[in-house]
């Protein structure tokens, strides 16, 4: 696994050279002598894509291996958050939809009004990971219970200390990091741990930038906060991941875990949302993300995301193998 290498693509992803145009109506032809990419094609264009801050960093490294072979085609990739991504995707500002949950009712039929038809793709799973600062020597594991004693609603300008979560803390400050209510890390995680998405607590420090939420929890002792496991990765060097236990005893967060369903309840699966029209009139849409599914895992391998098992990846072939004969 080149560490050096994703850290180069995830740079180059926040960068200016990658800040979605936020306009629709953008001129985004292409050009192609072969049709898909590879020797002999001439494929030239933007693949527009916003969304989840998780799934960023899959579709950035899968940008950055697409373009050493089509040279001409710029991925941009955008972190407005699950639902910010969904709200330009349904207004047909975009090209692909990063989500790190599955598309809400009222959203898809915020796209059906619009006209917008699309695919649900799975493109890897993910350990939403709990991480505190490495100075913390209390929180070595939590229950779904205590995070819930720290998260839900009613703990607002109440639940203020670690020791009232459990009377074996220390009466440290509790600094709580976590994503902007557009994430969909936030519903998931809402969903999981408070029974409800979307309820949470509002006194929090929130950020639909997950790297905003890493200086936060690693500047900070009595710090928590929750994100991806692979901004977890990207950052172990000063932050330290909890162990969750889901009723089965500690499980710590981790590719093997997750892939094996033994991370519970924070195992997840992660989606790229592709609007059928750019696949079929934009041949450098159509050739990026056949790409990102056949290098699946060369991808999440680069990219340190938990990959699809073989009956996921066979679903996401069909899932594409499907639009253009939709």
């Amino acid at each position: 696994m080149n560490h050096n290498r994703f850290a180069a693509f995830a740079a180059a992803a926040l960068g200016g050279a990658l800040v979605l145009a936020s306009c629709g109506g953008q001129n985004t032809g292409s050009e192609s002598t072969t049709g898909e990419g590879g020797q002999g094609s001439a494929l030239s264009g933007e693949v527009r894509v916003d969304g989840s801050s998780t799934v960023q960093p899959l579709t950035a490294a899968a940008g950055e291996l697409f373009k050493e072979q089509e040279s001409g085609v710029n991925v941009s990739v955008g972190t407005s958050g699950t639902g910010g991504g969904f709200k330009k995707f349904c207004a047909g500002e975009t090209d692909i939809s990063d989500a790190s949950r599955p598309i809400k009712d009222e959203e898809k039929a915020e796209c059906e009004k619009n006209g917008i038809e699309y695919a649900e793709v799975q493109v890897a799973n993910d350990a939403l990971t709990v991480v505190v600062n490495p100075e913390n020597t209390w929180a070595e594991c939590l229950t779904v219970e205590q995070l819930n004693a720290m998260w839900a609603p009613e703990a607002e300008k109440k639940v203020t200390t670690w020791k009232q979560v459990d009377p074996t803390f220390p009466a440290e400050k509790l600094d709580l990091y976590g994503p902007g209510t557009d994430s969909g890390t936030f519903d998931y995680f809402t969903d999981e741990i408070n029974g409800e998405e979307g309820a949470s607590r509002a006194d929090y420090n929130a950020s639909e930038d997950d790297n905003v939420l890493v200086q936060g929890v690693a500047g900070s002792k009595s710090a928590l906060g929750y994100f991806g496991l692979s901004y977890f990765e990207e950052n172990s060097d000063k932050l330290k991941a909890v162990k969750i236990d889901g009723g089965s005893g500690c499980v710590e967060p981790s590719i093997e875990t997750a892939q094996a369903g033994d991370y519970a309840p924070l195992g997840r699966p992660l989606f790229i949302y592709v609007a059928k029209k750019a696949y079929a009139d934009k041949p450098h849409v159509k050739a990026f993300v056949d790409f990102y599914v056949k290098s699946d895992e060369e991808i999440t391998e680069l990219a340190k995301f938990v990959p699809l098992n073989d009956e996921q990846r066979t679903t996401a072939q069909d899932a594409v193998a499907g639009i253009s004969g939709a």
